[in-house]
């Protein structure tokens, strides 16, 4: 009976404590918001052009990347503010001469992403019909390819495994490495050497090894920036993919009878879906991103009745983080389908609890726990900070504590951070608001956007009161 009697008392002693720790623990709920979040690295991105320049007009739009500072005009409502600016230029505007690179046109559009709030994602194109290979390259001795006799020999067409096209290339890729690699403002660089804009397909294609090569020479010269892998040649997607690319593909949209030599093929049912499958890339959104272009511009979509929420659900499925759209109006009758589109690609953070100490002592420990969604399609592929902020009530400085979690492995879904946090010793007792952020590791300033309600001017999102009490005194 007294065993049974103690056996009592000790449950009950472990429910009241018990119940007091919950009554020093506060949990917060933050509401969530439903707003179209513009974030770092993701987004639709403006193309050639930075945040409040002028948008093409109807269907048409320019391979020809800006080699000069250009004219801003008031923000138009029918297109996204976006934090990626994607450029791109052909080798004989960034290289005139053989002993002539133009690093300023790179140098100069770095400089107007930063200034529009912008990063810059690049692309270095070899030539297209329009925009022929430098002709200090042609006059080099280098081989063509086809001959000025042939169907296309209005085109002089590169052999892509001459030794000189290797040499002259690569040189241009090394540069640009030893120059932009880890550039602060340098979002990502396409993986391009083979063909027509460099999307890694042509008439004269170069053994695998060859191809391999070229693309081999951006792994080399970009080690600390995203690299992203043109789609189309399946060796060599897959290779580069497997090397740590991300990849990206230049046709969303496509559903079909648009092609001269195929009048019925679609990218959207025929290629795209089983070319993923079939290649193994499935899962490469899991730790590279995902970017698509598309195939002409919405408003041509919507001319041609194509089927958008079918695009866009394929875009997403395909687990996209920035989508192209070539600076181009979205047809108005589609605002509410691409801002709906705009909330769930790349990583959109949902703090959904948050449970921590009501009064901690400087110097202590404190248990936090968070549960957070991520209720985007894919990470964030940036290495952020998660913290929280000791904000004094009265005038004074505010202190940040860093947590180890590694929101690169957020992926869609749920994620949960339980960690003891070290109270800095130098807080002085008294009130203060504790807030949360995550920061930018280059600047240690907010840098991502919740998806909740409660962010102050500076970025910070205020998670509540907590007070800061005497230390213990030490014993000697």
């Amino acid at each position: 009976m007294l065993r049974r009697i103690c056996l009592l008392l000790v449950f009950a002693v472990a429910a009241c404590v018990h119940a007091l720790a919950q009554t020093e623990m506060i949990v917060v709920r933050p509401e969530e918001s439903n707003e179209v979040l513009v974030n770092p690295g993701m987004g639709i991105t403006t193309f050639q052009r930075f945040n409040g320049q002028p948008l093409n007009q109807g269907l048409r739009w320019s391979e020809e990347g800006p080699t000069a500072k250009q004219a801003d005009v008031p923000i138009r409502s029918d297109f996204p503010d976006t934090s990626i600016a994607y450029c791109r230029w052909f080798w004989n505007e960034l290289q005139p001469a053989a002993d002539r690179i133009r690093w300023e046109i790179i140098d100069t559009a770095l400089e107007e992403a930063r200034r529009h709030r912008q990063t810059l994602a690049i692309r270095m194109m070899p030539y297209d019909e329009e925009h022929p290979l430098p002709d200090w390259y042609r006059n080099s001795g280098a081989r063509r390819a086809n001959k000025a006799t042939d169907k296309d020999g209005a085109i002089w067409q590169p052999d892509f495994s001459d030794p000189l096209y290797m040499k002259y290339w690569n040189a241009l890729v090394a540069g640009a490495g030893a120059r932009f690699d880890g550039h602060p403002f340098l979002d990502s660089v396409d993986i391009s050497s083979v063909g027509y804009w460099g999307e890694g397909w042509s008439n004269y294609m170069p053994a695998f090894q060859f191809q391999k090569a070229l693309i081999d020479i951006y792994f080399d010269a970009f080690k600390r920036t995203p690299l992203l892998m043109n789609f189309d040649e399946p060796d060599a997607l897959a290779y580069g993919t497997k090397r740590g690319a991300g990849w990206r593909l230049d046709c969303l949209g496509d559903m079909g009878r648009q092609w001269k030599d195929r009048p019925t093929f679609s990218h959207m049912l025929d290629f795209y879906p089983q070319q993923i499958a079939r290649m193994g890339v499935q899962d490469v959104w899991q730790r590279s991103p995902i970017s698509l272009e598309t195939c002409w511009v919405p408003g041509y979509w919507k001319e041609k009745a194509w089927d958008v929420d079918y695009i866009l659900s394929q875009a997403l499925r395909w687990h996209v983080t920035s989508v192209n759209v070539k600076s181009s109006p979205i047809p108005s009758e589609w605002q509410s389908k691409f801002n709906e589109f705009q909330k769930r690609l790349g990583y959109r953070f949902v703090l959904k609890r948050l449970e921590y100490s009501r009064s901690v002592k400087p110097g202590e420990m404190m248990p936090v726990h968070m549960w957070w969604l991520n209720a985007g399609v894919a990470p964030v592929y940036r290495d952020y900070t998660l913290a929280l902020q000791f904000q004094p009530a009265s005038p004074g400085e505010s202190q940040n504590v860093t947590l180890s979690a590694d929101v690169r492995k957020w992926l869609p879904g749920d994620a949960v951070v339980d960690q003891l946090v070290y109270v800095p010793d130098t807080l002085r007792p008294g009130a203060y608001r504790l807030r949360l952020a995550l920061l930018d590791p280059r600047t240690n300033q907010p840098a991502v956007r919740f998806a909740i309600k409660g962010r102050d001017p500076d970025g910070w999102y205020d998670m509540g009161a907590i007070t800061v009490s005497s230390s213990a005194p030490q014993i000697r």
